[in-house]
C-alpha cells in the first residue's frame, strides 16, 4: 500500500482520534441495532396481525409521518436550547415507550392499531431527536473532518442494518416476536450513559429569540433562498418518494418468496445494510472518480436496478443479490444527499435546515409508503414496484438541473465583518419589525453589473433573516439606487449581523467596489411604531 493510500484510509476514519465523536458514534451503533430491529419486529408482527399490503405498508408510513410533521419544530428547538439536555429527555421518554410496547406483545395484547399508535409514537419522538443528532456532528470534529464523520455516521447506520435485522429475524423464530423489542428498549440505556458521559464544551448562548413560528419561517426561508440546499432537497424529493417502495414493501416481497418467511426478511434487511457498509467503504474511492451529483446519479440507477430485479422474481437468492445492490445504492445517495445538505447550512441555522431535509426525506418516504402498498393491493406488488422503478428515471430526468453537493467550496464561517448596528432608544422594544435602507451610488456603465450583484446578494439577505427585499432607482438622480429589506424584528437584524458568512461577505465587498460613495454605502435602519 502506497503511502498516499495509507493517508486516504486515517483521513477516513480520523474522526475517531475525537473521543466525543468516537463514544457518540459507539452508542448511536448499538441503539441502532436496536432500531433495526424494532423496524424488523414491527413490520413482521403486522403482516400476523393483518397482511392486507396496505395495513402493512402504514407501519413504514407511521414511522416517518411524524418527521414530516415535527422536524421543523424539533430543529427549532435544537437551535434555541441545549442539544444535549433535549436528547437525554427525549430518549427517556423513548425508552419508555418502547418498553410498554414490549410488555403489550409479550402479552399478546397487540392489535393493528395499537401497533401503529406505538409506531407514530416512536416516531415523533425520533423527530424531535434527528435535528439535534445531525447538528451536533459538526460540534464533535474540526470542520476539515465533517466529511469523513458524515461517512462513518451514514456507515454506522448501515452496520446497524446489517446486524439488527438478522438477529431480529432469528430471535422472532426462536424467542418469540416480543424479543427485538425489549432490546430495543434496552439499547436505549446506552445512548442515555453516553449522552450523560459526554461533556460539549461550552457554546456562546444566543442573547435574542423570536417566536418559535418566527423561527420556523426563517428556517425555510434560508433554505428557500439557499440555492445548494435547496438543489439537494429537490433532489432528495424525486429520489425517496420512489424509492420507499422497497423499503415499505420489504416485508410483503419476504413473505411471497419462494420459501419465504421472517428469516428472509431478516437476511434480506441485513444485506442491504451489508452492501451499504460496502458502499461506504468504497465512497472513498468513487468520490475521487465521480462529484456529488454523479455520484447520486449511479446509486439512482443502482436503486432502479434492484426494484426491477425484486419485481420479477421470487426466487430468494435473486431477491438477496437486489437488497445487497439496493444497500450499496442507497448509502451512495443518502450520503451525497448527507454531505450536500451539511456543507450547504452554516451553523446558526444547521438544525433547523437539516430538519427541512429530513421532511423531505422522511415525508417522501411516508408517502410513497402509502401511495405503494395502495397500488400493490390494487395491482399488484410487482406493478407497484415496476412503476417505482420508472419513478425514479423520470424523476432524475426531470431534475436534471439541480445540481447535488454545490456547497462543498463555499467558506460559511461567520464573517463578522458587518458593523455594529446602532442603539436603539430608551424604551424602545427589540420585538417591532424592522427596515434596513442602503443607498448606493452607482456609475451608469457599472449599472448591469451592479443589478445582477445585487440581485444575488439578495439570496443572502433573505437566507439570513429578511422577510422581503426590493430595490429602487431613483427618478431625479438615476445614479442613486435603494435597496431596502424587511425584518420580522429589530433582534433578529442584530442576529443577521452575525450570520454573514465569508462567502457572503465577499460577494458584498464586489458590489461595495461599485459604490461612489465617499465610505461606502449609506445605511438607515427603521422600526415600525408601537
Amino acid at each position: 500500500m502506497s503511502s498516499s493510500d495509507e493517508t486516504r484510509i486515517v483521513g477516513a476514519f480520523s474522526p475517531f482520534a475525537h473521543t466525543a465523536f468516537a463514544l457518540l458514534w459507539t452508542a448511536t451503533l448499538i441503539s441502532n441495532i436496536g432500531t433495526w430491529m424494532h423496524d424488523v419486529g414491527a413490520g413482521w408482527l403486522m403482516t400476523t396481525l393483518d397482511p392486507t399490503p396496505a395495513v402493512v405498508t402504514l407501519v413504514q408510513a407511521a414511522t416517518t409521518l411524524p418527521v414530516f410533521l415535527f422536524a421543523l419544530l424539533a430543529g427549532t428547538l435544537a437551535d434555541r436550547f441545549d442539544k444535549r439536555r433535549m436528547l437525554i429527555i427525549i430518549n427517556l421518554v423513548m425508552a419508555v415507550v418502547v418498553s410498554a410496547l414490549a410488555i403489550l406483545v409479550w402479552q399478546e395484547r397487540m392489535t393493528p392499531i395499537l401497533l401503529i399508535l406505538f409506531t407514530l409514537a416512536i416516531g415523533t419522538g425520533a423527530a424531535f431527536m434527528a435535528p439535534a443528532w445531525q447538528a451536533v456532528v459538526p460540534g464533535l470534529i474540526p470542520r476539515d473532518k465533517l466529511k469523513p464523520a458524515i461517512a462513518l455516521n451514514s456507515m454506522g447506520i448501515n452496520i446497524s442494518r446489517a446486524i439488527g435485522p438478522a438477529v431480529a429475524g432469528v430471535l422472532i423464530a426462536s424467542v418469540g416476536l416480543a424479543s427485538p423489542f425489549a432490546l430495543n428498549a434496552a439499547s436505549y440505556m446506552v445512548i442515555l450513559a453516553a449522552l450523560i458521559l459526554w461533556k460539549p464544551s461550552d457554546l456562546p448562548s444566543r442573547k435574542t429569540h423570536g417566536s418559535l413560528l418566527s423561527e420556523m419561517r426563517t428556517g425555510l426561508r434560508h433554505v428557500r433562498h439557499n440555492p445548494a440546499m435547496l438543489a439537494t432537497a429537490v433532489r432528495a424529493l424525486a429520489f425517496f418518494l420512489f424509492a420507499s417502495a422497497y423499503w415499505s414493501l420489504l416485508p410483503l416481497i419476504a413473505r411471497n418468496a419462494n420459501g419465504g418467511g421472517s428469516e428472509l426478511y431478516g437476511i434480506l434487511m441485513a444485506l442491504i445494510g451489508t452492501g451499504a457498509v460496502i458502499g461506504a467503504l468504497l465512497l472513498p474511492r468513487l468520490s475521487r472518480r465521480f462529484d456529488a451529483d454523479m455520484t447520486v446519479r449511479i446509486g439512482t440507477v443502482g436503486t432502479m436496478a434492484a426494484l426491477l430485479a425484486m419485481a420479477l422474481s421470487d426466487a430468494p437468492f435473486a431477491l438477496m443479490l437486489a437488497a445487497f445492490a439496493g444497500g450499496l445504492s442507497w448509502i451512495a445517495v443518502l450520503t451525497s444527499f448527507n454531505v450536500s445538505a451539511q456543507t450547504a447550512l452554516p451553523n446558526w441555522v444547521r438544525a433547523r435546515g437539516l430538519a427541512v431535509f429530513l421532511m423531505v426525506f422522511f415525508g417522501s418516504m411516508s408517502l410513497g409508503s402509502v401511495v405503494w402498498g395502495q397500488i400493490a393491493t390494487i395491482l399488484s406488488i410487482t406493478a407497484a414496484l415496476i412503476m417505482a422503478s420508472a419513478g425514479l428515471l423520470l424523476g432524475m430526468v426531470v431534475t436534471r438541473k439541480f445540481t447535488v453537493g454545490q456547497g462543498e467550496g463555499m467558506d460559511l464561517d461567520p464573517a463578522s465583518a458587518w458593523p455594529k448596528a446602532p442603539p436603539l432608544a430608551e424604551g424602545q422594544s427589540s420585538d417591532r419589525a424592522a427596515m434596513v435602507l442602503v443607498t448606493y451610488k452607482i456609475e451608469p456603465s457599472d449599472r448591469d453589473e451592479f443589478v445582477a450583484l445585487l440581485q444575488d446578494f439578495s439570496k443572502e439577505r433573505m437566507r439570513d433573516g429578511a422577510m422581503r427585499w426590493d430595490i429602487t432607482q431613483c427618478v431625479e438622480e438615476p445614479e442613486m439606487w435603494t435597496e431596502v429589506f424587511h425584518l420580522p424584528s429589530w433582534a433578529e437584524h442584530l442576529e443577521q449581523h452575525a450570520r454573514a458568512t465569508k462567502s457572503d461577505i465577499d460577494l458584498q465587498d464586489r458590489i461595495k467596489k461599485l459604490d461612489r460613495h465617499d465610505g461606502g454605502p449609506v445605511v438607515r435602519h427603521y422600526l415600525k411604531p408601537d
